[in-house]
């Protein structure tokens, strides 16, 4: 269920306003990392995750450092509800400037791809790939019927285990994402002329809820210097690149993948 506070204003931009970023799955460690950055950026907010009560204490936080926050409680693969959704994100603040994609569910077992269930594998896309793809599509869909007063971002947040990695315990996850980051490429090609751009920005080994239960497999990796940096990423570190891209730093570079990586994609020899 769709729960918001909402301000209606007709749909039009408010000029001269804070700008505005929609962080999904914020209740998670990259999305409090990446809302705080933003925030820090200057940027108003609208969380969003699976329930409202979640990023209730992130909400706090962060009015705390002068940004204006609504909280929307959404799951993301609700077809029935994304308009709805949709349209209280930008009844919000009359605006909206930025997406960020970062919602994501992992594997239900890490194990042999042999071994992969349809549960897993159809959890893993129906979240991953399928519902950011459809709320990018409602989201740019209704950024191109809105005044803007500069260019918006659509930003998402993929996996280093696309390409120069393979997850060899996560293959559905990693299945998921490497359609999401293709799926990037057309959304830049698309709207980069509606003045929307589009960035992929894949994290490599992060220190979240998401990786604890693999901490000390990951450790052994990094002193055997897989990672050339030699260390974790932190999450305020995707947090960084993200406020970065939303600013508008990285102009004429639309469809591009900013890797926060340490280096792990290379192969050193």
């Amino acid at each position: 269920m769709v729960k918001a506070r909402t301000r209606l204003q007709g749909g039009l931009m408010t000029r001269g306003a804070k700008p505005v970023a929609l962080v999904t799955g914020a209740a998670g460690g990259l999305g409090t990392a990446i809302a705080h950055a933003l925030a820090a950026a200057g940027f108003n907010l609208v969380l969003t995750d699976r329930d409202a009560e979640s990023p209730a204490a992130l909400k706090a936080d962060l009015e705390r450092s002068d940004a204006s926050v609504d909280v929307i409680a959404y799951d993301l693969v609700d077809d029935r509800m994304r308009e709805r959704f949709t349209d209280s994100v930008f009844y919000s603040f009359g605006r909206l400037d930025c997406l960020v994609n970062n919602a994501g569910v992992s594997v239900l077992s890490r194990g042999d791809i042999l071994d992969v269930g349809t549960e897993s594998f159809d959890r893993c896309v129906a979240v991953n790939l399928r519902a950011q793809f459809f709320l990018t599509q409602a989201v740019a869909r209704r950024m191109i019927r809105t005044d803007a007063d500069r260019r918006r971002t659509i930003v998402t947040v993929t996996t280093v285990a696309i390409e120069h990695n393979v997850g060899s315990v996560l293959a559905e996850y990693c299945i998921s994402k490497a359609g999401l980051s293709h799926s990037i490429q057309h959304w830049a090609a698309r709207l980069e002329r509606e003045g929307i751009d589009c960035y992929e920005v894949r994290p490599g080994m992060m220190k979240t809820d998401m990786t604890v239960t693999t901490r000390e497999k990951y450790d052994a990796l990094i002193a055997s210097g897989f990672v050339p940096a030699g260390r974790w990423g932190e999450a305020a570190e995707v947090g960084r690149a993200v406020a970065m891209l939303a600013q508008g730093e990285l102009s004429y570079a639309t469809g591009q993948t900013l890797h926060i990586d340490g280096g792990m994609r290379f192969k050193v020899f």
